[in-house]
């Protein structure tokens, strides 16, 4: 008797670490990296291949894991209930209770999951090929469950066929990194860059070029040696040349060409021809995305494009340094001009350029303005006042008040801009 009792005990110990095994397995394999195991994948490790294709089918790998884990818990149980009634007569069944509860929470549930949430690739690479084994075998059973299960939720209302991840993965990689970001793994700066890759597909040309309104421009028909003056005082290698009307553009001037021109002529601007040095202009529209900007510029070796509404009309343009800007941030060299877009005051407030984008203003920042409806922080001011506000009006809205510090006829110039919290 007290031999039977002894191996029946050890079975049921046994059965827990069992539990124990099938739960760590679970968690490890629910929680593992996909992007991990695919680089152990490309370096050769077989068993990563083996947990991918476990948790492509991730029902089938939950049923398996579940089937396992309850039919070791109620066998253990059963066991343990046996040698407690044995024990101590009825009151066994409460004693095997408590002793089995504890046993299944601490050594088949906390102290195995506990371990797979530290280490999830090497507790699922480890377990990999039994479980495997095990989901093949128990293969037909599993199916049934899910069977069942899918009818019982039909019922219900829940259409499993077309359950789908609500993020796109775009919006799960931005996710993961603000989330790292916030927990202080990934820097801000690296944070807007990877950002910035990912917004490249959501955005279109209209969202970052620069408008006409502020695109500098050369008239042909000024004598050369004001063209040249204007082309170096701009500080632009590139711009657009106009004929008659700044909208009729008939190419685009490249200073290096204009200095290899001079070279060619002694020096002598008068003798240049400027419409046979322009290049010819490259028109795009304002829809296209910056992404595929982005594959065209590299395509076409080019750096410089203007940006056409659905009109033909000229709304602006595009160069290849707007784009890179959108990930790494401003780039700056020795002849840019800096520009005053935003300036601090003591109180905490400041004062921007109305014209600024919203983008770039949440990026300085790290605000989250939205973006949606205006480009600009001026356009935002205006879609939300539903007018076009005088000087010295403010408003209210997203957590910060606006107030109009510039304005010249319908355009507001600058924005004085307070956080209610009174931090940024």
């Amino acid at each position: 008797m007290t031999l039977a009792l002894g191996i029946m005990a050890g079975a049921a110990f046994g059965l827990v670490l069992l539990s124990a095994f099938f739960s760590g397995s679970e968690t490890a394999l629910t929680t593992s990296s996909r992007p991990r195991l695919y680089e152990l994948e490309k370096r050769g490790d077989r068993r990563a291949r083996t947990v991918l294709n476990l948790k492509e089918q991730p029902e089938r790998l939950i049923g398996g894991i579940l089937l396992g884990n309850n039919l070791v818990n109620i066998l253990a149980s059963a066991l343990a209930t046996s040698v407690f009634l044995t024990l101590f007569g009825e009151s066994g069944v409460i004693w095997a209770t408590l002793v089995m509860t504890a046993l299944v929470l601490v050594f088949g549930e906390v102290l195995p999951k506990t371990y797979a949430i530290v280490y999830p690739e090497r507790f699922s690479l480890a377990v990999s090929s039994v479980i495997s084994l095990f989901v093949r075998i128990f293969g037909p059973v599993v199916i049934g469950v899910e069977v069942i299960v899918k009818y019982v939720l039909s019922l219900a209302g829940v259409d499993l066929a077309n359950a789908g991840n609500i993020l796109s993965p775009q919006e799960e990689i931005r996710g993961a990194i603000d989330l790292h970001h916030k927990e202080g793994a990934v820097v801000k700066n690296d944070r807007d860059m990877l950002g910035g890759v990912l917004d490249l597909s959501e955005l279109e040309l209209s969202d970052l070029m620069v408008h006409r309104t502020k695109m500098f421009s050369i008239d042909v028909d000024m004598p050369n040696d004001e063209i040249i003056s204007e082309l170096l005082k701009s500080g632009f290698s590139r711009a657009p040349v106009w004929q008659e009307n700044s909208d009729n553009i008939i190419g685009v001037l490249h200073a290096k060409d204009v200095l290899s021109a001079l070279q060619a002529s002694q020096g002598d601007a008068s003798k240049l021809d400027i419409k046979a040095i322009c290049s010819n202009a490259w028109f795009v529209p304002d829809t296209t995305t910056v992404n595929y900007q982005l594959s065209a510029f590299l395509r076409r070796k080019s750096h410089f494009a203007l940006v056409v509404d659905e009109y033909g009309e000229v709304m602006g343009l595009v160069t290849l340094e707007d784009i890179l800007e959108e990930i790494v941030g401003e780039i700056a060299d020795e002849h840019d001009v800096i520009s005053a877009d935003i300036s601090r005051e003591a109180s905490g407030s400041m004062v921007v350029n109305g014209s600024l984008q919203i983008r770039d203003l949440n990026r300085t920042n790290d605000w989250e303005l939205p973006d949606e409806e205006a480009n600009t922080i001026a356009g935002l001011v205006i879609h939300e006042a539903q007018m076009i506000p005088e000087k010295g009006q403010a408003f209210t809205f997203h957590g910060f008040r606006f107030e109009v510090a510039g304005k010249k006829r319908n355009q507001i110039t600058r924005l004085r801009i307070t956080p209610l919290n009174n931090t940024g």
